[in-house]
This record gives C-alpha cells, sequence and structure tokens, in this order.
C-alpha cells in the first residue's frame, strides 16, 4: 500500500511545484505589465500637456508655425503607436514606439529652444508653469522606464533561470523588451555658445 502511494505522492508534490512555479512566473509577468501602464501614464501626462503648451505658445506674436507644426505633427504620431502588453515581448514594436515618442521629445526640444528668442513667452507665467511640468514629467518618464527595465530583468531571469525555465518553456512564457538607449546616446553633446 505505502508503495503505491509513494508514487502519487511524488505526483502531487511535482504538481504544486509546478503550481508555484507558474504562480511566481505570472505575478512577476503581471508585475511588468503593471509597470509598462506606468510608462504609458507618464507618456499620456507628457501628450496631455503639449496642447497647453501649444496654445501658450500660439499666444506668442510671430511665432514660427512650422515649429509648432512640427510639434503638433510628433505629438500626433506618437499617440498613435500604442503597445498592448501582449507586445511587451517585441523588441522591435517597443523600439518603434520609443522612436516615435523620442522624435516627439525632439520637437519639444527644439520649441523651447525657439522659445528663448521671445522674452515675452518666457516671462509668461502660464508658460513657464507648463515647462516646469514637462520638465518633471520627462523625468518621470525616465524614472518609469528604468523601472518597467526592473520589472522586465526580475522576470527575464526567473523565466531563464532551473527550475522556472523547465515551466516557463512550458507554458509559453516569453522573454519580455527592454527600453534601450537611442543609437549615439552613449555620445557626449557637443555644447557649443
Amino acid at each position: 500500500m505505502i508503495k503505491k502511494l509513494i508514487p502519487v505522492g511524488i505526483i502531487v508534490i511535482l504538481f504544486l511545484w509546478g503550481v508555484s512555479v507558474n504562480n511566481n512566473l505570472v505575478d512577476l509577468q503581471e508585475g511588468v505589465r503593471s509597470q509598462w501602464s506606468q510608462v504609458e501614464n507618464q507618456y499620456q501626462r507628457r501628450s496631455d500637456l503639449i496642447p497647453n503648451l501649444v496654445n501658450t505658445v500660439k499666444g506668442a506674436a510671430n511665432f514660427e508655425k512650422e515649429t509648432l507644426t512640427a510639434v503638433t505633427e510628433a505629438r500626433s504620431k506618437a499617440t498613435s503607436i500604442n503597445i498592448k502588453a501582449s507586445d511587451l515581448t517585441n523588441q522591435q514594436a517597443l523600439a518603434n514606439f520609443e522612436q516615435a515618442q523620442n522624435r516627439l521629445s525632439g520637437a519639444l526640444s527644439r520649441l523651447l529652444v525657439t522659445v528663448e528668442r521671445y522674452p515675452d513667452l518666457k516671462a509668461n507665467q502660464n508658460f513657464r508653469d507648463l515647462q516646469v511640468q514637462l520638465e518633471g514629467t520627462e523625468n518621470r518618464i525616465s524614472v518609469e522606464r528604468k523601472r518597467f527595465n526592473d520589472e522586465a530583468q526580475k522576470y527575464n531571469i526567473a523565466i531563464r533561470r532551473f527550475p522556472g525555465s523547465l515551466i516557463a518553456g512550458i507554458l509559453g512564457f516569453h522573454k519580455m523588451a527592454y527600453f534601450q538607449a537611442q543609437q549615439g546616446a552613449a555620445q557626449a553633446p557637443k555644447v557649443q555658445f
């Protein structure tokens, strides 16, 4: 009788172990997805600030319409590219999303540089408040991307380490993509006055 129970006990133990590993991987996967929501939240915050910034800048006489158009178009493109939680394993999809966001960052930078030529606009309290909010949002985006990469790393380690790799392979858990630096970001920019 005891000899018959030993194989059943082993099967039960293996089953419970598999359930435990699976549940841990699901928790980690949901942590990555939750953190991705925070990244999107900050990008949305920035996108919501841009119309206010553009409208404030439009009030300045003779302001370069080309710059405002570039910001508006970059915002439109950036908001048209979305990543679903199921796409977080696709490095190319994440790279496309980040590229659109980087174009928007570049357009905003050009806008802020152009503003330097308009002392009345720079003195406008609404503009200064929006500029501070945008700078804060850019910092928040950076922090949330780092947190996303940290969560993705924990998850990726768990699905690659033994014994988690056994369950991950069987149940179809796939490696999550990371945010990566833009090409040339390692080189210091040249500042000229």
